[in-house]
């Protein structure tokens, strides 16, 4: 993953080219250095559209991974929500109609084709001067971390053995619960005055894949992270943003009633809205209204991808997320928040507290429309395995939320509805 020095270094580069791939377009478009009326007239509409674009990158994690580690997919969705916004920005909005529409195509395509060439040499870089790591431990996370960082172009691994010499690293990742790594604590800890740094593994898995490895979790964990949850300025602020959005959401979504209801009677003739028993804040029954997507009542199952007891126009409803909309009054009504775990369907929490350790957790703040979880996760938990990354990431939210969260959780949430990704 990247560091602070890494991240600085992208930010500062993309920048740059920000700039230098307006200036390469006016050239471009007119084949002749760029006046400086000329380029101040530009950089103005395009300064704001350079903001724009900064948070889509962020919101995809340009600045969290190398450009090795991003997935084509994501490269993909980057470029196609990057011309969206462009193209709204330039042809919709008429104060600036002034800027010609040729020159938004022209910059898009030198200012990507800067950024892929820049982020391939500062990768190559990073690669030629990597620092050597020593990691000490065998747990499952220990391993999940080998397979990730060693895809890493800013350091090289070297896993641990009996005759590795310690002082030959300036860093150690060290899994300190490792049975194995006792006999070894005091050398570790002598270390530390000769300017190794030694990171705890439990710390760097939650920063590396932002959710909490469930086999370190015990009562300490949670007493030290978890047990003072109410937070005296985030909270009220928090219930404050979710009244404000959730009557502007609602208002704007009443006229979509009607043509959802219609679809769903002239599908199946059925009901139009369900009613959900969930577990909410505290453990307390919320009822969760939603527009009706299967055929009879999921209580306690699981819904699989593809399950027939899923309408067609559920479907649509669904990978579009309208269903959700009627949501907005339990919003309203406190019982939900825009951004939290999601609420568990009343007949399935019973099962997944025998079969998870600590699962109960969840409910320690209200639960939300949407989470962290879900703009993780590739699609919903279809079984205890996939249920339990999902409270490793509902405990990474738990533990670190914040309106910053809140927000990029808000923004993440957009970008899937709108690529019809959501899960």
């Amino acid at each position: 993953m990247l560091n602070k020095k890494q991240k600085l270094i992208y930010f500062i580069g993309d920048l740059c080219l920000f700039v230098i791939a307006l200036w390469i377009t006016l050239f471009l478009r007119h084949f002749a250095i760029p006046s400086f009326y000329l380029f101040y007239s530009h950089i103005v509409p395009f300064s704001i559209l350079f903001i724009a674009w900064f948070f889509v990158f962020y919101i995809f994690g340009l600045y969290d991974k190398p450009k090795v580690l991003i997935e084509e997919k994501v490269l993909s969705r980057v470029l196609v929500v990057s011309a969206i916004i462009g193209i709204v920005f330039f042809y919709l909005i008429p104060i600036f109609s002034i800027t010609p529409k040729t020159n938004l195509l022209i910059y898009f395509i030198v200012l990507f084709s800067l950024i892929f060439l820049w982020r391939s040499i500062i990768d190559y870089f990073f690669e030629q001067n990597k620092n050597a790591v020593l990691l000490i431990g065998s747990s499952q996370e220990s391993e999940e971390l080998l397979l990730e960082l060693d895809k890493n172009c800013s350091f090289r691994i070297d896993r641990y053995s009996s005759d590795s010499s310690l002082s030959d690293y300036s860093i150690i990742i060290v899994d300190l619960e490792d049975e194995k790594v006792k006999p070894i604590v005091s050398r570790l800890y002598n270390l530390i005055f000769s300017g190794v740094l030694i990171i705890d593994i439990s710390k760097l898995y939650e920063d590396v894949f932002k959710r909490v490895p469930l086999s370190y979790l015990d009562h300490r964990w949670f007493l030290k992270n978890i047990s003072s949850y109410s937070r005296v300025v985030y909270d009220p602020l928090k219930r404050i943003i979710d009244i404000s959005i959730s009557l502007v959401l609602g208002v704007i979504s009443l006229p979509l009633y009607p043509f959802i209801c219609l679809a769903i009677k002239l599908n199946d003739g059925g009901s139009c809205f369900i009613v959900q028993k969930r577990i909410g804040q505290k453990g307390k029954i919320i009822n969760v209204i939603k527009f009706r997507t299967m055929k009879v009542n999921d209580s306690g199952v699981w819904v699989k991808e593809n399950d027939d007891r899923i309408t067609s126009v559920g479907k649509f409803l669904r990978k579009s997320r309208l269903d959700e909309l009627p949501q907005l009054l339990n919003i309203l009504k406190g019982d939900m928040s825009l951004v939290g775990p999601r609420p568990d369907i009343y007949g399935l929490l019973s099962k997944l507290e025998e079969e998870i350790p600590y699962y109960n957790i969840r409910t320690a703040i209200r639960p939300g429309l949407s989470g962290w979880a879900q703009v993780n996760q590739e699609k919903p938990p279809q079984s205890v395995e996939e249920t339990k990354t999902r409270l490793m990431y509902d405990l990474y939210y738990i533990k670190n939320r914040s309106l910053w969260l809140d927000l990029k959780i808000i923004l993440k949430t957009i970008v899937i509805i709108a690529s019809r990704n959501g899960v």
